[in-house]
């Protein structure tokens, strides 16, 4: 058990009821059938735009989803040794933003090791920064100067907890660029889970300074970060000197938010936890996606109304892909980042990570050195078990045995397609995966890409009218 084993035990110490593992069954999900029945469409759709390429990369985050879970598409054998109970789990895609079963054991996992790994016993607060909607579109599709924003945010938060330590102190933080709003609409911010204060290292000493946060601290956070953001677009090009002069005297912060009311205190691990959780969440939540017109409309409910009193949005399942793809991360981009004494570089990470918790309790650590007997266990703690994580969020072991309770083990990756046919078939199974449907061409189709809204044309169209009919 790779990185594993501590997390299973816990998971087996909470389980208190007879739960048994059952496999997901992804092809049955709203989300699955309306990408599998509209995918060929929407491309086609895009293809026979000569202006608009569909990057490959979205493409195949698409098709990797539609195998995600799927037997077919192979799979993992476990069994039982004593009873000789065994059953097959299926592969996952493992893609970065689409898949909510892959993004969310990604959250989990991020969670888990960065609590049990990374974050000490000391209190974290958590730092959100909204910029302009005129500002977002450049941070969307320019990933260098998204991360140049947030190193002045963090920048100016450190400076703000250094304000009464006399000598020179860091701070630590992970932060996590979301790329998506509530409404499945592209909003670039930054959430940040910050320790709430300071170290410093009198004497060779590693000592922590907790620092006492308010709304006049996040104000005058807000202030400077306006300042210098606004500064950074005007060198880059994106906005004059002119329109970053008129935007520091708008009302309202500018469109610039700063929020730190979210504060952890230092023994309220699964709080830190949770709050890691949400920070590291998926794109959408699969469970409130709905047909509300079977196979023609989808309904999603909003996890907090908007502005406007709606708590429901209403589309159709061309517009859903089209909403996705904008929010599929950038690839080779870290979906986390480290910051002061908890970046990799930093020469005190080792004896502020969670391995070294009592020594920094006592504030007494030498700087520089991991004692030995707080030294981590694992080198790879990252690592966790997949039937851990289970074990984590739903108290259910998938490797304990439903009849007799003994430990199964995987016992064979079956990758060969006929290998796949033959079992499944005599057990029952469907040996193909879902079919995809194939692109339904013109004239049963119209969409503008500058106006946005996808509408299907139910009437017949002559084909010498079909030129003067499609707006691209």
């Amino acid at each position: 058990m790779d990185g594993g084993g501590t997390s299973m035990a816990k998971g087996m110490a909470e389980c208190t009821g007879p739960a048994v593992y059952r496999r997901r069954r992804p092809e049955h999900t709203v989300l699955h059938r309306a990408v599998r029945e509209n995918l060929e469409t929407w491309l086609a759709r895009h293809a026979a735009c000569d202006d608009f390429s569909m990057p490959g990369r979205i493409e195949a985050e698409f098709r990797r989803y539609l195998t995600c879970g799927i037997l077919a598409c192979g799979f993992v054998r476990a069994r039982c040794g004593a009873c000789g109970h065994d059953f097959l789990l299926a592969f996952s895609c493992q893609t970065r933003g689409l898949c909510p079963s892959c993004a969310t054991r990604r959250m989990v996992e991020t969670a888990a090791h960065l609590v049990d790994h990374v974050f000490p016993p000391v209190p974290v607060r958590q730092w959100v920064l909204s910029l302009p909607k005129r500002l977002r579109p450049y941070l969307h599709y320019d990933p260098t100067l998204a991360g140049a924003v947030l190193r002045i945010f963090l920048n100016e938060i450190e400076r703000s907890l250094q304000t009464n330590v006399t000598e020179s102190a860091r701070t630590g933080a992970v932060s996590f660029i979301h790329r998506f709003g509530s409404a499945l609409n592209p909003h670039i911010h930054f959430h940040c889970c910050v320790i709430d204060g300071v170290f410093s290292t009198p004497a060779g000493r590693l000592r922590f300074h907790c620092a006492h946060v308010d709304a006049e601290t996040a104000t005058a956070v807000q202030s400077k970060v306006r300042l210098r953001v606004l500064k950074l677009m005007v060198r880059r090009g994106h906005i004059s000197r002119e329109t970053a002069e008129d935007m520091r005297h708008w009302r309202h912060g500018g469109g610039f938010s700063v929020n730190a009311a979210v504060g952890i205190n230092k023994e309220d691990r699964a709080g830190l936890e949770r709050l890691l959780r949400y920070c590291a969440r998926p794109v959408f939540a699969s469970e409130k996606l709905t047909w509300s017109r079977e196979g023609e409309q989808l309904s999603y409910r909003l996890p907090k109304p908007l502005p406007n009193g709606c708590q429901v949005l209403h589309f159709t399942p061309l517009e859903l892909l089209e909403k996705l793809s904008k929010l599929i991360p950038p690839p080779r981009q870290h979906r986390h980042r480290y910051f002061g004494v908890l970046a990799p570089n930093s020469p005190l990470r080792k004896a502020v990570t969670a391995q070294a918790s009592t020594a920094v309790a006592v504030a007494a650590v030498p700087a520089n050195t991991c004692p030995k007997e707080i030294a981590p266990s694992q080198s790879r703690g990252a690592r966790y078990l997949w039937a851990a994580l289970l074990a984590r969020i739903y108290e259910v072991l998938p490797l304990i045995c439903p009849n007799c309770g003994a430990e199964m083990r995987m016992i064979a990756a079956i990758t060969d397609r006929p290998t796949i046919e033959r079992i499944l078939l005599h057990i029952g199974q469907s040996a193909r995966p879902p079919p995809i449907t194939p692109a339904r061409g013109p004239p049963q189709w119209e969409w503008d890409f500058d106006q946005g809204p996808l509408v299907d044309v139910v009437e017949a169209v002559p084909e010498d009218q079909f030129d003067q009919r499609i707006s691209w």
